[in-house]
């Protein structure tokens, strides 16, 4: 079905389908649902070439994936891509990734809106001061920052979760348990979200008198074999820590393996909370030991992104709130249990 034979099957001008399918406010709703009716039954598509034309618009989102030889592949950037794209399959936009060495994230995404490939685009792994928050204001399309950037002004649109309050109140679990020896299995100590897990994990010590040694805090990829490295060089402290805190379930499965390996039963011996980004492929109730876990879903958190992004392509400055900040559930399960001594 092309766009000349809906014509003749609606009795209505191609200019006048066109202008319905595309939002115009001439056309009348009566006649804007009838084509959309039709559309759906006939499976007729626009053409974007033709709609780009006629609108100036590209009908895509886009995203730059930082890629190095020295930086591996990361489930937790593949599923927050995840939902960014069943978000645009459900309103027809594309989905434009573009790979750029993470120190030329700038000029990628320069080169995206200039280049007219999108009509806006999402910024994530923020860092602290992050540099690429003013140059997204000076450019002409919107934006969104999934995450935050400490030291900066939050007079940007963001979508983030409540990192401090999420591992403050895991601390606070623990130590409600009676532990009073923690380490931290933290992501790469340059992001954002990494050190607000971090200061509230600190603040909840702080508040029981507890210090958090700077031994026992390790930074890293978040993987599964860098879980497994980091929870053995705490395990090997003294005195050894009965309370983990561990950023992230692909840690956490290299940290469960070190446990296991230095014959301590997690739960008992030792107590871990990990964050859950709710990834398809593992589940935090499928361990051996069930983890206990704050939990916010990444793959919830991309949808939201383009959800926001596109309403406001749709009708400027009448969608969403400018910023978002998502509360982690705490799920308890059998991993975190009364300290032992």
């Amino acid at each position: 079905m092309n766009l000349k034979q809906l014509s003749e099957l609606l009795g209505l001008s191609q200019t006048t389908i066109s202008r319905a399918l595309n939002g115009y406010p001439e056309v009348g709703e009566e006649t804007r649902q009838r084509v959309l009716k039709a559309a759906q039954e006939t499976g007729y598509r626009p053409n974007r070439a033709a709609r780009r034309l006629a609108t100036g618009k590209a009908g895509s989102l886009g995203l730059v994936m930082p890629i190095s030889p020295q930086q591996s592949s990361d489930i937790h950037f593949a599923e927050f891509q995840s939902g960014l794209a069943e978000e645009c399959l459900k309103h027809e936009f594309h989905f434009v990734i573009i790979p750029a060495h993470p120190d030329a994230e700038d000029q990628a995404i320069r080169g995206l809106v200039s280049g007219g490939a999108v009509d806006a685009y999402y910024l994530a792994y923020m860092r602290e001061k992050d540099p690429r928050i003013a140059m997204a204001k000076s450019l002409p399309v919107p934006f969104i920052v999934h995450g935050r950037s400490l030291g900066l002004e939050t007079d940007y649109p963001f979508l983030d979760v409540d990192n401090e309050d999420a591992f403050r109140a895991s601390a606070e679990l623990l130590i409600g348990l009676g532990h009073r020896h923690f380490a931290f299995l933290n992501g790469p100590e340059h992001l954002d979200f990494a050190q607000r897990r971090k200061m509230g994990m600190q603040q909840a010590l702080e508040k029981a008198g507890l210090a958090l040694p700077p031994h026992a805090v390790t930074h890293s990829l978040m993987s599964d074999e860098w879980g497994y490295r980091n929870a053995r060089i705490v395990l090997q402290m003294s005195p050894r820590p009965t309370a983990l805190l561990v950023a992230s379930t692909v840690l956490a499965l290299g940290a469960v393996r070190a446990i296991e390996e230095a014959g301590l039963t997690l739960g008992r011996d030792i107590s871990l909370v990990a964050h859950d980004d709710d990834l398809q492929l593992l589940k935090p109730e499928n361990f051996t030991v069930p983890l206990t876990t704050t939990m916010s879903s990444l793959r919830a958190a991309g949808q939201r992104v383009a959800e926001r992004l596109i309403a406001e392509l749709e009708e400027p400055g009448k969608g969403p709130p400018l910023q978002e900040l998502w509360k982690a559930d705490l799920v308890i399960r059998a991993s975190t249990g009364p300290c032992a001594g």
